[in-house]
């Protein structure tokens, strides 16, 4: 079973980038999305033998999620179940046979850090959120995390240690999930790897330089290690400042 998970940075733009053929050719069981930046109504996208959930935000032109589906599932929820974190179409749950899926587009603690105090809460009630499932069920979680976990996370770790997504704080609570009972599926298979990003800033020719951070990620819950085939980020894939990461599951 192959799932992947894509940051798309506004999904008609990427449309027009190749999205339907990158689609296509990933040819996966579960494709999740993160920052679709859109409405229902301003993009019909369909393919054959998928169906498609969607979480848009208040807010037109904003953040977004949407997973495509070949395997049916059991429920759908969206959101966490809290006012305050519901508005921004940030998290999509589909409850399967064996495991939830959970796709997410973390909030990012923005230039100065202004929303770090809020992005603090949002780690502790997403956590706990998790937990609450992986109580029933394995759960795999995937998306835009917003966090460069370890310096080799990242090509600068020095000049970009108090910058949003690798604050201390935020780092810390990464390495909190994981202490409650989950895994980086990446830094299973590829505990030693750099200079592996998933994103790149659209500044100073990053990509070019591959001057990039990790920061999307398949975390899943520690038990479905044993089912773990194979992790991925395809570096190659244009179309977004992310490219998709893979998980393969036996």
């Amino acid at each position: 079973m192959k799932l992947i998970s894509w940051n798309v940075n506004g999904l008609r733009a990427c449309e027009g980038k190749g999205f339907s053929e990158i689609f296509k050719q990933l040819n996966a069981d579960f494709f999740c999305l993160q920052e679709t930046k859109m409405q229902a109504g301003q993009l019909d996208l369909q393919f054959e033998g998928y169906q498609s959930y969607w979480n848009y935000a208040e807010k037109k032109g904003y953040s977004g999620t949407a997973i495509f589906t070949r395997h049916q599932p059991l429920n759908v929820t969206y959101g966490l179940g809290i006012d305050e974190h519901d508005h921004e179409g940030r998290v999509i749950t589909l409850e399967m046979d064996t495991f939830y899926l959970v796709t997410v587009y973390t909030p990012n603690s923005q230039d100065g850090l202004k929303r770090l105090d809020y992005r603090m809460k949002w780690e502790d009630d997403f956590r706990r959120y998790l937990l609450m499932l992986d109580e029933k069920k394995p759960v795999i979680v995937c998306g835009d995390l917003n966090v460069a976990h370890k310096e080799i996370d990242l090509k600068n770790p020095k000049t970009n240690r108090k910058n949003a997504g690798f604050t201390d704080e935020e780092r810390g609570k990464f390495t909190t999930l994981l202490e409650s009972g989950f895994t980086d599926s990446f830094r299973y298979f590829y505990p030693d790897m750099e200079n592996i990003y998933s994103w790149w800033s659209y500044r100073f020719s990053a990509r070019a330089k591959n001057a990039g951070w990790r920061i999307d990620y398949f975390v899943v819950s520690n038990r479905l290690t044993d089912s773990l085939a194979g992790a991925k980020i395809h570096t190659d894939i244009m179309g977004s400042d992310h490219c998709p990461v893979e998980l393969e599951l036996k």
